[in-house]
């Protein structure tokens, strides 16, 4: 997986299927980030902070939709003394999310 300040690509490894997603880090400080995903909706920006939630090193996430066309947007904030980045912890909560997928395509495949 690769995450940079423009695109994120995972490639599944039972699904054979390339995810690329558009993002714009806005700001990236130690501790805080916040940053767009664009043409991202409700569905996946709750899976996402659900599991950025469950990082014990994470104080805060939430994300925000200004406008119903508008792309969301993303905050995450470390806990005091943390040393982990931010952009990190999204990377592992994606990796994560898309794990899970990759355990139930495999559960109905067979």
């Amino acid at each position: 997986m690769f995450c940079g300040s423009s695109d994120v690509i995972y490639i599944g490894s039972s699904t054979k299927w390339i995810i690329r997603m558009k993002l714009q880090i806005i700001e990236l400080e130690k501790g805080k980030m916040r940053l767009n995903l664009e043409g991202e909706g409700h569905t996946f920006m709750n899976t996402l902070i659900e599991e950025i939630l469950t990082d014990p090193e994470v104080d805060m996430a939430k994300y925000v939709i200004e406008f119903q066309f508008s792309d969301p947007e993303l905050f995450i904030t470390m806990k005091e003394g943390s040393k982990k980045d931010p952009a990190a912890t999204v990377c592992e909560a994606c990796i994560r999310i898309s794990a899970k997928c990759d355990d139930l395509l495999g559960c109905l495949n067979n």
